[in-house]
C-alpha cells in the first residue's frame, strides 16, 4: 500500500539532495507575523519531472497551522497571501472561470462546490453593462462521475468552449502523507490536475492539452491515507508487521479529521476571498 500524497512538497521531502535537483528550484519564504509560510517548488525540466513524478511547472504550498482556526484576521491574511500568488500566475488574463471539483454531498470532497458557492460572480453582470473596472468571473461545480455519468473534463472542456475563459481555475480537495498538513496547507501550481489521483482514483487530467486554456491547480489536503498514519507514528519494522498482519480494505481507507465540517466552512469562505480579491486587482495596477 502506497503513501499517497498530492502535495509537491511531501514529494520533495522523500527527495534526498541529489542531482535529482538540478531539475528543480525550491524557495522558501516566512511570514513570521502571521506565522504564513510559503514554498515555491519549480520543476525546470524532464529529469525534474522524472525526479518528482510531476509536470514542469511551478507548485507553490502555504503553511499555517491557524489555518483551521476559528481566527477571522488570520483568515484575512491567508486570502490575501493566496491572492497575491495567483495574481502572478494570472497575469493580464481578464476572464476567468474557476470550476469546484469534489463531491457536495460528502464533506471531505466538498470544498470546491463550497469555493464557488461564496464567489463573486461577474460574468453575467459584465455582459449587460451593469459593472465595469473588474475582471469577468464565472463558475461551475460539476459534480463527480458517479453522479452526472460523464468525466469532468469532458464538461469543462465544453464549458471553456463555449465561454472562452482565458484561464481555468480548478478547486478540489488533496489528500496528504502527514496529519499534521491536513486543513492547514493550501497548494498552487499552474500544472493542472488529475482529479482523485492522491486518493488512487484517477480521473481524465484537466490541463491545457485537455481543456484548452491554462489552468491552475488550488488544493487544500482534507484526507490521509491509514498507511500513512501508520508512518507516522510506528517505527519500520513495526510497520512492516502491522501492514502484513492488517486487512487490505482497511489498508486502503482514507480517514479525515473529525473537526471537518467547521474545517471545510472556513478554509473554503478563506479561498473564496482571495480569488474574489483578484477581481480588482488588475485595474487598480493600471
Amino acid at each position: 500500500m502506497q503513501n499517497r500524497t498530492d502535495l509537491a512538497l511531501e514529494l520533495k521531502e522523500d527527495m534526498e539532495e541529489t542531482s535529482a535537483f538540478s531539475g528543480v528550484s525550491v524557495k522558501t519564504r516566512i511570514d513570521a507575523s502571521h506565522h504564513i509560510k510559503e514554498t515555491r517548488i519549480t520543476i525546470k525540466n524532464k529529469k525534474g519531472e522524472r525526479a518528482f513524478g510531476k509536470p514542469m511547472g511551478q507548485y507553490i504550498t502555504i503553511e499555517t497551522k491557524d489555518l483551521a482556526s476559528n481566527d477571522g484576521d488570520f483568515h484575512r491574511e491567508m486570502s490575501h497571501a493566496l491572492c497575491q500568488n495567483l495574481q502572478e500566475m494570472i497575469g493580464k488574463d481578464e476572464k476567468i472561470l474557476v470550476a469546484g471539483l469534489g463531491n457536495a454531498a460528502v464533506t471531505a470532497d466538498s470544498l470546491g462546490p463550497k469555493v464557488v458557492s461564496n464567489l463573486f460572480i461577474t460574468r453575467h453582470l459584465k455582459k449587460e453593462g451593469l459593472i465595469k473596472n473588474t475582471r469577468q468571473l464565472s463558475a461551475i461545480a460539476p459534480g463527480v462521475m458517479a453522479q452526472t455519468g460523464i468525466e469532468t473534463s469532458e464538461i469543462l472542456e465544453a464549458l471553456v468552449g463555449k465561454t472562452k475563459p482565458d484561464i481555468l481555475i480548478v478547486v478540489d480537495a488533496l489528500a496528504a502523507r502527514s496529519a499534521q498538513r491536513l486543513n492547514r496547507t493550501i497548494q498552487l501550481s499552474d500544472t493542472g490536475i488529475a482529479p482523485g489521483s492522491g486518493v488512487g482514483n484517477h480521473r481524465n487530467e484537466i490541463t491545457k492539452h485537455t481543456v484548452g486554456v491554462p489552468v491552475l491547480a488550488l488544493g487544500v489536503p482534507t484526507v490521509i491515507s491509514v498507511p500513512s498514519i501508520l508512518h507516522d507514528l510506528v517505527s519500520e519494522k513495526e510497520r512492516e508487521r502491522a501492514m502484513h498482519q492488517t486487512d487490505e480494505e482497511f489498508l486502503s481507507m482514507h480517514v479525515t479529521p473529525k473537526n471537518i465540517d467547521e474545517s471545510m466552512k472556513r478554509i473554503s469562505y478563506t479561498i473564496s476571498e482571495g480569488i474574489n480579491q483578484l477581481l480588482h486587482i488588475r485595474q487598480k495596477g493600471e
